[in-house]
C-alpha cells in the first residue's frame, strides 16, 4: 500500500460552489521527491493541505499510512510559502516550540521532567541548526535578524525536529532571490538523500521541480470553470542531467501552451 493515497477526490469553494479539484487519483510511495507542478490558482495548495488534514475534500478520501486524514499530527511536517517563524521567539526557542507543546502542557510545563526534555530539545536543535547551514551565535537571533535563506532555514528545522515521516513544502522557496533559492534547492535535495523522508513540494516553476522532483505531478484545469485534474506525471532520472532538464521543460511548456504559463526564470542545480 501506497504512504499516501489520494482516491477520487474533488474539492470546491464558495455558494456557489467553484471547482477546484476534479477527481484526483494519485499514489506516492514512501521515500519519493513529489513535485506538484502548475499554474497559479489550480489546486496544488489544496491538494497539499488535503494531505497535511488541515482541509477535507468535498468527496473522495485522502489517506495516509491506510488511515484517513482528519487533522495535522507529527506524521506530516509543513513549511509554507510564509516564513511560519514567532517574531518574539529566538531561533532556538522557535525550533524547540513544536516538541515543547506537543509534549507538555501548562500543568507539567515547570515539573523538573520539563527542564530536563527541554535540555535534549535544545540540543537537538542546535545539532540540526548546524546540519542546516547555521551556526551557533544564530540560536539567540530574532526572525528579524535573519535574512530570508536564514528563515526557511529555521523553518525547515521547526518541521524536522518533529522526524515527520512526510515533508509538504508550499512553494517555499519562491521568496527568496535566485541565489539563496538555489542554495536551499540543494540543501533540501541532500536532506531527502540524507533522511530517506517522503516529500511533497508545491511549485510552479518548471526547472525547479526538475531538479527536485523523482517524479513530476502537473495538474492543470480543462476549463477555467472545471475543477483542476491530473494532466501528467512522469519519473524524473536522479541526478538529473542539464540536458534532460532542457528537453523535459520544453515537453511541459509545450503542454501549457508556452512558458509565459509556467515561472521558469530560474535554472537551479540538482
Amino acid at each position: 500500500m501506497a504512504l499516501i493515497q489520494v482516491q477520487s477526490v474533488s474539492v470546491a469553494y464558495g455558494s456557489p460552489a467553484k471547482p477546484v479539484l476534479n477527481n484526483i487519483g494519485l499514489d506516492i510511495e514512501a521515500g519519493e521527491f513529489i513535485c506538484l507542478l502548475g499554474r497559479t490558482g489550480c489546486g496544488k495548495s489544496t491538494l497539499l493541505r488535503l494531505i497535511l488534514g488541515s482541509e477535507t475534500p468535498a468527496s473522495g478520501v485522502v489517506t495516509v499510512k491506510g488511515s484517513p486524514r482528519q487533522r495535522p499530527d507529527p506524521v506530516c511536517g509543513y513549511v509554507p510559502q510564509k516564513y511560519s517563524l514567532f517574531p518574539d521567539r529566538t531561533v532556538l526557542d522557535n525550533i524547540t516550540f513544536g516538541p515543547e507543546v506537543s509534549e507538555f502542557n501548562l500543568l507539567t510545563r515547570w515539573s523538573p521532567r520539563f527542564y530536563s526534555r527541554r535540555r535534549e530539545f535544545r540540543k537537538e536543535a542546535l545539532q540540526l541548526m548546524q546540519r542546516l547551514g547555521l551556526r551557533e551565535s544564530d540560536a539567540g537571533k530574532y526572525p528579524d535578524q535573519l535574512s530570508g535563506g536564514m528563515q526557511q532555514r529555521v523553518a525547515i528545522a521547526q518541521a524536522f525536529i518533529n522526524k515527520p515521516r512526510i515533508l509538504l513544502m508550499d512553494e517555499a522557496f519562491s521568496a527568496l532571490d535566485p541565489g539563496t533559492r538555489q542554495g536551499m534547492q540543494r540543501l533540501m535535495k541532500q536532506l531527502w538523500r540524507d533522511t530517506g523522508i517522503t516529500v511533497v513540494f508545491v511549485t510552479h516553476n518548471t526547472k525547479e521541480a526538475l531538479a527536485l522532483a523523482t517524479r513530476v505531478v502537473v495538474l492543470a484545469k480543462p476549463a477555467p470553470d472545471q475543477g483542476a485534474g491530473i494532466l501528467m506525471q512522469f519519473p524524473v532520472a536522479q541526478p538529473c542531467a542539464e540536458a534532460e532538464i532542457g528537453e523535459l521543460t520544453t515537453r511541459l511548456e509545450s503542454v501549457f501552451g508556452g512558458s509565459e504559463d509556467l515561472e521558469d526564470s530560474l535554472v537551479p542545480t540538482a
